[in-house]
């Protein structure tokens, strides 16, 4: 993923891996490659922590860096690496672009039913509760424009799965950034396995509407 995402980008961009601990040397292994290969960094945390607070450790430190632009993307191939500048491209005219599946032209590969039930059902649920456009609210492939991560007090973010995903593009939304759809095709990892369990999935049912209630206090 790493040499692949440095064949794509321009001599100033930079890629931030992060690393929660992991115990089967992914650690290591992303040393090694940040000392081979110029634009790549590595940040260790001491301990997994969930999905949103690792983005929102990798959020800060691309601020501390003066970063303009950031990307989030996995790091499994679901996210297309040749993707990666039309997601640039196209915050020229956006402060927030999605990699959409849901949109004409997106969509996803080898999933079966369920989990395609459970990722539309779910972005169709966080649609209507929020009373949002965006039609891929779940997903994980996103360019933010500097100002939409400044605006957004990142230590009151309290999703960890992925309702993480829904939090910060509704926060972007409420706080009037523009949010764009660019259509990508996800495919699922060959190989590992999804980090999808029971816990996430009723997290989001929940803190879904808990979103709705904030933003209807004036309280996000």
């Amino acid at each position: 993923m790493l040499r692949a995402l440095v064949a794509v980008l321009g001599p100033d961009d930079r890629v931030l891996v992060i690393d929660d601990n992991s115990p089967d040397g992914t650690g290591e292994l992303a040393d090694r490659l940040a000392a081979e290969l110029d634009g790549v960094e590595v940040l260790h945390r001491p301990r997994k922590q969930g999905l949103g607070p690792a983005y929102l450790a990798g959020f800060r430190r691309a601020l501390e860096t003066k970063a303009e632009l950031i990307v989030e993307m996995d790091c499994d191939f679901s996210h297309d690496p040749q993707d990666v500048p039309r997601l640039i491209a196209a915050a020229a005219d956006a402060d927030l672009v999605l990699g959409s599946r849901y949109v004409p032209g997106g969509g996803v590969e080898n999933w079966g039913a369920i989990r395609r039930a459970i990722s539309w059902g779910g972005s169709l649920y966080a649609r209507l509760v929020l009373g949002i456009s965006v039609r891929d609210l779940t997903g994980g492939f996103k360019c933010f424009r500097r100002a939409v991560l400044e605006a957004i007090p990142l230590g009151e973010v309290g999703s960890r799965g992925y309702a993480f995903q829904i939090e910060l593009t509704y926060r972007a939304s409420r706080t009037g950034f523009r949010v764009v759809e660019i259509p990508i095709r996800f495919v699922d990892r060959v190989v590992g396995g999804s980090k999808m369990s029971r816990t996430i999935v009723l997290e989001a049912i929940w803190k879904v509407p808990l979103l709705r209630l904030a933003a209807l206090r004036g309280a996000l």
